[in-house]
């Protein structure tokens, strides 16, 4: 009997690791499309007109240690680590913390709190015991029917604000992806043909939003997956090939050199360096459709290295490319070996 009870559970958990892959995998395509493309024009966004590229290369430098650091502290400690625990009973997003608050005080002015949703499973969740500083905390909070009126405010406003980037992310990714043809067009006829070519994308992409989360997953993810080893491939091209000591940058104490050198333009451009964590509030948004296990491996293990090395390959060749300072996008950075034969016309 225990030997038979030992095979069962090895085969559930064996089951259990392949679904959390499986699910890992499919994850790609859902939460990790708009955070993939953000190389393709977070330093272009950052450096602005009056941050010019010295031959020191701080500048470069100090942006790298910036973007290092904020992909590090934001997705990977803050999301990763922090508040993919705070689900609701396995749901993510701003609504799920505002039930998960109102559960446990009595500060809701939405009716989820019925005698007939007291029978439901998610209601009899076994409590934590309350500490003395939870305890006042909820008490402050029930207390004043202002704090509650401002809870739901916070909340609708956050709720807003994914809503926004969920309409202006997508828009701004494709968009950078299909500039990448001025390499192979005239500027004339690039002109005409980017805009209309990324409504096209962005129909097709909405498009297919209808056929669900699974097969979106399954159709989305070997793309962002290739794009993924693509660009961190290219990155470790570029550290290798022209500058392998780029690794210093990594340092915070190029983001006090970068401020100090650029001053106001510096802090003007903190703007375009948070766009490397665009799309990162889908790892909570989106924890319903997979797991906690799922986003976090998929995340740890695949996405944050390789945008680590791309954006590190970048800082690479713009520090021997200063006359490349008018092209800083991404595709400046990809060797010619790599384009398409079009790209040479």
């Amino acid at each position: 009997m225990d030997l038979d009870y030992g095979k069962c559970w090895g085969a559930s958990r064996k089951d259990s690791w392949k679904t959390t892959l499986l699910l890992a995998y499919q994850s790609l395509g859902v939460v990790y499309g708009d955070l993939s493309i953000s190389p393709l024009y977070v330093y272009k966004s950052t450096f602005a007109e009056d941050i010019h590229h010295s031959e020191t290369n701080e500048e470069i430098f100090g942006v790298l240690s910036f973007i290092f650091w904020t992909l590090t502290l934001v997705p990977l400690f803050k999301y990763v680590f922090v508040v993919l625990r705070a689900d609701d009973n396995g749901e993510g997003g701003t609504f799920a913390l505002y039930s998960l608050i109102c559960r446990h005080a009595k500060v809701s002015l939405l009716p989820n709190g019925q005698v007939a949703d007291v029978a439901l499973s998610t209601y009899k969740l076994e409590q934590p015991p309350e500490t003395k500083n939870s305890s006042k905390v909820k008490l402050v909070l029930e207390k004043y029917k202002s704090l509650h009126t401002a809870l739901l405010i916070l909340v609708l406003l956050g709720t807003c604000m994914v809503i926004g980037d969920g309409l202006l992310t997508p828009a701004i990714s494709v968009f950078s992806a299909v500039s990448g043809l001025e390499l192979s067009m005239s500027k004339d006829h690039h002109q005409y043909a980017v805009i209309p070519i990324t409504c096209f994308i962005l129909v097709c992409l909405f498009a297919l939003q209808h056929y669900g989360t699974h097969r979106v997953g399954f159709c989305f993810a070997p793309v962002v997956l290739i794009w993924l080893l693509c660009i961190s491939t290219l990155g470790l091209y570029n550290i290798f090939h022209w500058n392998p000591h780029v690794y210093q940058a990594l340092s915070p104490y190029y983001m006090l050199k970068f401020l100090k050198k650029t001053r106001k333009g510096g802090w003007m451009s903190l703007g375009g360096i948070l766009l490397c964590i665009t799309g990162s509030e889908a790892m909570f948004a989106d924890l319903g459709h997979f797991s906690y296990a799922a986003i976090q491996i998929a995340f740890t293990f695949l996405v944050y290295p390789a945008l680590t090395l791309a954006y590190m390959g970048q800082a690479a060749y713009l520090s021997r490319h200063h006359h490349s300072i008018h092209k800083i996008g991404f595709y400046v950075s990809v060797p010619g070996m790599t384009l398409s034969p079009g790209m040479h016309l």
